[in-house]
C-alpha cells in the first residue's frame, strides 16, 4: 500500500498531532506522517515528535518581511520532504490564497465548533455565552476563507450545567483526537470526493459523524 506522504503543521505542543502521529504508527493506516513543521523554532510540539521518530523542521515566520515570503520558505520545506497532503494542527498563522491554491484539495484543519457555528477564536466561551446544548468539532478542507471549506467530519458532545470554558474545551479536544486521525484516514484512503462545498462519498453518515453522549462515555459513532 502506497501511503499519503502527510506533514503536520503546528506552532505549539502539537496534542491532536500526537493523536495523528498515533494512528499512523498502525501500518494499515493510509497516510503516513512524514514531517512536522512549525513556524515557531521553540514549539513544544517539535521535541515531541522527534522522540517519535518523525522528521521534523522550522520556519520561522518572523525573519520574513510578509507572509508570501514566509509562505514561499515553507512551500520549498514542504517539497523538500516530498510532502502530499497537510494536516494544521494548532498552526496559528493564516495562510495567503497564494499557499492555499498550491495546497487546494490537500490540506485540513479542525476547528473547536461545530461549523458553520462560532468560525474564529473563543469557540467555547461563545457557545456558553449563547446557551447552546451540543458543541464539538469540525474537521474540513482549507479554503482562504477562514473557518471555512467542505466539512469531512464532525464531533458533537453535550454542554453541561456546570461548564466552564475551560472544562467544555478539555472535553472537546479529547474527541478532536478521535475524529481527526479518523478524518485522515477517510481521506487518505480515497474513500471521499469534494463537490463543491460538500465532501461526499459511498459511506453512511455514522462514518463521518461521532457523538459523544455524555462527559463519561466513550466516543459513539451516530447511527
Amino acid at each position: 500500500m502506497t501511503r499519503l506522504r502527510t506533514a503536520i503543521l503546528i506552532s505549539g505542543r502539537g496534542s491532536n498531532m500526537d493523536a495523528l502521529i498515533a494512528a499512523s504508527k498502525d501500518p494499515s493506516f493510509p497516510a503516513d506522517i512524514a514531517l512536522v513543521l512549525s513556524n515557531r523554532p521553540d514549539a513544544p510540539g517539535l521535541a515531541k515528535a522527534k522522540a517519535a521518530g518523525v522528521a521534523t523542521a522550522a520556519v520561522d515566520h518572523k525573519i520574513y518581511a510578509g507572509r508570501e515570503e514566509f509562505e514561499r520558505s515553507l512551500q520549498i520545506a514542504l517539497e523538500t520532504y516530498r510532502i502530499e497532503f497537510i494536516c494544521l494542527a494548532g498552526f496559528m498563522r493564516l495562510f495567503t490564497p497564494w499557499f492555499i491554491k498550491q495546497w487546494r484539495g490537500r490540506m485540513l484543519n479542525i476547528h473547536p465548533a461545530l461549523l458553520p457555528a462560532y468560525r474564529g477564536l473563543d469557540t467555547h466561551e461563545r457557545a456558553l455565552a449563547d446557551g447552546v446544548k451540543i458543541h464539538g468539532a469540525t474537521v474540513h478542507f482549507v479554503v482562504p476563507e477562514m473557518d471555512e471549506g467542505p466539512i469531512v467530519a464532525q464531533v458533537a458532545v453535550p454542554v453541561l450545567d456546570d461548564d466552564t470554558p475551560e472544562t467544555l474545551a478539555a472535553r472537546v479536544l479529547a474527541q478532536e483526537h478521535v475524529v481527526y486521525p479518523m478524518a485522515l484516514r477517510l481521506v487518505a484512503s480515497g474513500a471521499l470526493r469534494i463537490e463543491g462545498n460538500r465532501v461526499l462519498g459511498a459511506l453512511a453518515p455514522h462514518e463521518t459523524a461521532l457523538i459523544v453522549p455524555d462527559a463519561a462515555a466513550a466516543p459513539r459513532r451516530i447511527s
